[in-house]
């Protein structure tokens, strides 16, 4: 049954791709690229300017250190409170999308990081830096998070879920890619409020995209979704905090909740918190330049952008379980050799690490998706969005840990060996979870 159902969703992608676009009854029918793929474009655009904020705060470290004598620990601080609330706003903006729909909320979100990136310019105490950066650009960034795609996804895509989810994620590295090398250079050129600036400001160009292009529902412009058939447009979903906390709750009650979150945890302990935290001023210590450090890690965006679509299409067709694994298998093996590679200068093994561990930044997210939607159906916007408020609690605790153990230790040794060991457990963690064999209703990624 469900391979007849494969192959009819991949028939009527096809006919949308080819043919005619399926319309509302009574609207006819027309010859052109499926609207999906434009609000899919918007999205991809919209997550790159959020991803410029996210470049930032690693080539904050040693420039407000600098300035204002403030810890490695202080900032670490504040750099986990926008990555925690980054997670914990994401299953509140998946419901607000719901009661207010998609684009109010994202035009919202944009304004708020621009407006605390702008006010971040006049701090002069490391509790303003908690405040902008982290309060006021972590709410924001939180509400254009995964959750964001994966409600866009959920609703305009039946066909190719795991590809368009590949895309949208990688948006994020695509961000990096752009944004971390200037920001690095006008940091090191004209220091670190322009940057600010600049961030804030590539925020602001993306709200008018928004605003014209994205739209919230396929039946807003009288068409099925992608794949799909057409389905008149659900009633605004009220009592939003209510139903975001009831799903937490429904899905706490069942293992598989735990595990992915555990899991994603890991993933943003091992990417966001570590990485992309703290690779810049690890490297800066074996003293390797800011500009060529923030370079690396911008060349990780690329492969991650090759590697995260690759990882959407792989989702398409074998079982998510078995490559979570992989992915979190390789990522541990690679963190284990980054001590060894650090030198004041660019070399091939490093330059090795560098593509390695860039295929793999956060290809886990399409399978983690797909597992959501697998174990939860229609709630599964939200409960990734849970699932990812982990990954970011995970983020925070190593963006701070992080900064203490080289408060305290003089190297960030330490924390790149305990990645490694929590990589090996998220592999095993993986592979355990269940799997649904007899999905109902939206289940089974059609949903």
């Amino acid at each position: 049954m469900l391979s007849d159902v494969t192959q009819t969703t991949a028939s009527a992608a096809r006919d949308d791709d080819r043919e005619t676009v399926p319309a509302a009854p009574g609207c006819p029918s027309r010859r052109r690229v499926h609207r999906a793929w434009i609000v899919a474009a918007v999205t991809f655009v919209t997550i790159i300017g959020g991803a410029a904020f996210n470049s930032l705060p690693g080539l904050l470290i040693d420039p407000l250190n600098t300035e204002f004598g403030w810890s490695r620990g202080e900032i670490g601080l504040a750099v986990s409170i926008d990555m925690a609330l980054y997670g914990l706003t994401a299953p509140f903006a998946a419901a607000l999308m719901d009661r207010f729909g998609i684009r109010r909320v994202v035009v919202v979100a944009l304004s708020t990081v621009a407006a605390g990136a702008l006010a971040s310019v006049w701090m002069t105490a490391a509790w303003q830096l908690m405040i902008y950066w982290g309060l006021l650009v972590g709410l924001g960034t939180g509400s254009m998070a995964l959750a964001f795609s994966a409600t866009v996804t959920n609703r305009w895509f039946v066909a190719r879920r795991g590809l368009v989810t590949g895309i949208l994620t990688a948006a994020g590295a695509s961000g990096q890619l752009v944004f971390l090398p200037l920001c690095a250079w006008i940091v090191a050129h004209h220091g670190w409020r322009p940057a600010s600036v600049t961030v804030a400001l590539a925020a602001l160009v993306v709200v008018p995209f928004v605003w014209l292009l994205l739209r919230d529902h396929p039946a807003d412009v009288g068409l099925a979704p992608y794949g799909g058939a057409y389905a008149e447009k659900p009633a605004p979903a009220r009592g939003a905090a209510r139903r975001t906390v009831r799903v937490l709750v429904d899905a706490a009650r069942t293992g598989p909740f735990w595990l992915l979150a555990g899991t994603f945890a890991i993933c943003g302990a091992s990417t966001n918190g570590l990485i992309r935290t703290h690779f810049v001023p690890s490297a800066h210590d074996h003293g390797m330049p800011i500009t060529a450090a923030a370079s690396l890690l911008a060349v990780i965006g690329v492969f991650d952008i090759i590697g995260t679509v690759f990882s959407g299409w792989l989702t398409d067709r074998f079982d998510a379980r078995r490559l979570l694994a992989v992915y979190y298998a390789l990522r541990g093996v690679s963190l284990l050799f980054l001590p060894m590679l650090m030198a004041p200068t660019v070399h091939p093994p490093m330059v090795f690490f560098i593509v390695f561990y860039g295929l793999d930044w956060v290809a886990t997210v399409p399978p983690t998706l797909a597992l959501c939607r697998e174990q939860y159906g229609e709630d599964s916007a939200i409960v990734f969005g849970w699932v990812l408020a982990s990954h970011q609690v995970g983020a925070a605790l190593v963006a701070f840990l992080g900064g203490v153990a080289r408060d305290v230790f003089g190297s960030y040794d330490m924390v790149w060996y305990a990645s490694g060991a929590l990589c090996a457990t998220a592999a095993l963690m993986a592979l355990v979870i269940r799997r649904v064999r007899e999905p109902s209703g939206a289940v089974a990624g059609l949903g």
